[in-house]
């Protein structure tokens, strides 16, 4: 901040009630290359475009550990998760998961799980007055990714609850972030007991599951990973599996207001499975932004960055930049078809290279899941009743609030034939 310029006000609360139009509306107030602003009391920055993004995540520039606030720790993460870590540790670490979440074998047989749960669970819809989406799709990631995962399921409509509310309560305070808090100590403390019992041999882990691989990883200093640091790294597989049914019910969203999108979604045209499914990770919102601590003395684009200063790299500002996309508030998948999204352009989940840093390990996941359930529903026949299907911003993570009901879900008879 210069020398003489006025005390920054501190947004903490404007962030809470503006959710995703904060960072946009302060951008449109601001002539300059960043926003400066106070966040929790700290000098805080705002930074967006792909120059932004290989800047944010140079780790000579920006550190990650120090910036994840204790609350966000406590539900959405857990305490000593590879998120927290920065360095060898975290390359590590970040080893395991791109061992488990990348390349085509290990992306393709998680997949085909949840696919497979989802045809079984569409012929229950067919039987059933009404639905609502995001939850039908909670439960279908849920025993899809564990069975993936190896994790015996004792009550997978509990654990999916469980699941939902450790991503939904991250980022606001009151009754949804205890409620996240408590369903992260349940599912802590489930995993942990699981990991336990695999190392002591009564409970079996199928030979390169992600439960086998991650009671057997070795940190850098070579030590096993204690049983609670191997269910916090367990839920950071499962966990952002199921939170892909907040995009699931941005699926059904869209179709319902774009039905010449699902007309072409229903044809049998891979490019255009993958360019909705990157449509809809763009269009609706995900992530608002993410953050980190300025490791020392920075500058961007001739603008001082003290030290310590939180560094926010905006995600849902650039997803809707119109210098980056034409047309940004308009929902168009041949965007994509014309041209496949580049690295630090389409940062819903965050940038950077995911073998060197923080970037998402289970993106590639995300968008074949998306790719996988996008025609799916599609193909489904059903109604579409009177509901709310306002989605507001200033909800973190935001969706649809009826959730996207659907009555009278009807299987056309390939699928029937598939599953059978």
């Amino acid at each position: 901040m210069n020398p003489g310029s006025p005390p920054l006000t501190d947004s903490s609360l404007a962030v809470l009630a503006q959710g995703y139009a904060w960072l946009p509306g302060r951008w449109r107030r601001t002539a300059g290359p960043l926003v400066r602003t106070r966040v929790m009391g700290r000098h805080a920055v705002a930074l967006r475009g792909p120059d932004a993004v290989r800047f944010f995540y140079d780790e000579r520039h920006v550190q990650r550990r120090t910036a994840v606030p204790g609350p966000v720790r406590s539900t959405l993460f857990g305490h000593g998760a590879v998120h927290t870590l920065d360095g060898p540790g975290h390359r590590v670490r970040k080893e395991m998961f791109l061992n488990l979440l990348t390349g085509p074998a290990a992306v393709g047989a998680l997949v085909d799980h949840v696919t497979a749960v989802w045809d079984e669970a569409a012929r229950t819809w067919a039987g059933r007055a009404s639905v609502v989406l995001f939850d039908e799709a909670s439960r279908v990631l849920t025993r899809g990714v564990c069975r993936w995962a190896g994790i015996p399921l004792d009550d997978a409509g509990s654990r999916a609850r469980d699941l939902v509310a450790m991503v939904d309560g991250f980022a606001t305070p009151g009754p949804r972030h205890w409620r996240a808090r408590r369903a992260r100590t349940r599912s802590e403390a489930w995993l942990g007991r699981l990991v336990e019992d695999v190392r002591e041999g009564t409970a079996a882990a199928p030979a390169g599951s992600a439960l086998d691989v991650v009671a057997r990883h070795r940190d850098a200093d070579g030590r096993l990973l204690d049983p609670h640091t191997a269910a916090v790294e367990l839920l950071n597989v499962v966990r952002p599996t199921v939170a892909v049914c907040w995009l699931v019910a941005h699926c059904g969203h869209a179709l319902r207001f774009r039905p010449g999108v699902r007309e072409r979604l229903r044809e049998d045209d891979p490019a255009y499975a993958v360019a909705f499914a990157h449509e809809v990770r763009r269009f609706y919102p995900f992530a608002p932004f993410i953050g980190g601590r300025a490791v020392t003395d920075l500058q961007w684009r001739g603008e001082p960055i003290p030290a310590g200063t939180l560094v926010l790299l905006d995600l849902y500002g650039q997803n809707h930049d119109p210098g980056l996309w034409d047309d940004p508030y308009a929902f168009e998948p041949g965007r994509f078809l014309a041209r496949p999204p580049q690295r630090d352009d389409l940062v819903p989940q965050g940038g950077g290279d995911r073998t060197a840093n923080h970037r998402c390990p289970g993106e590639d996941v995300t968008v074949a899941l998306l790719t996988a359930l996008g025609p799916r529903l599609a193909r489904l026949e059903y109604g579409v009743p009177g509901q709310d299907l306002r989605i507001p911003l200033n909800r973190v993570p935001a969706r649809a609030r009826s959730g996207f009901v659907m009555e009278a879900v009807r299987v056309p008879a390939p699928l029937e034939e598939r599953v059978r």
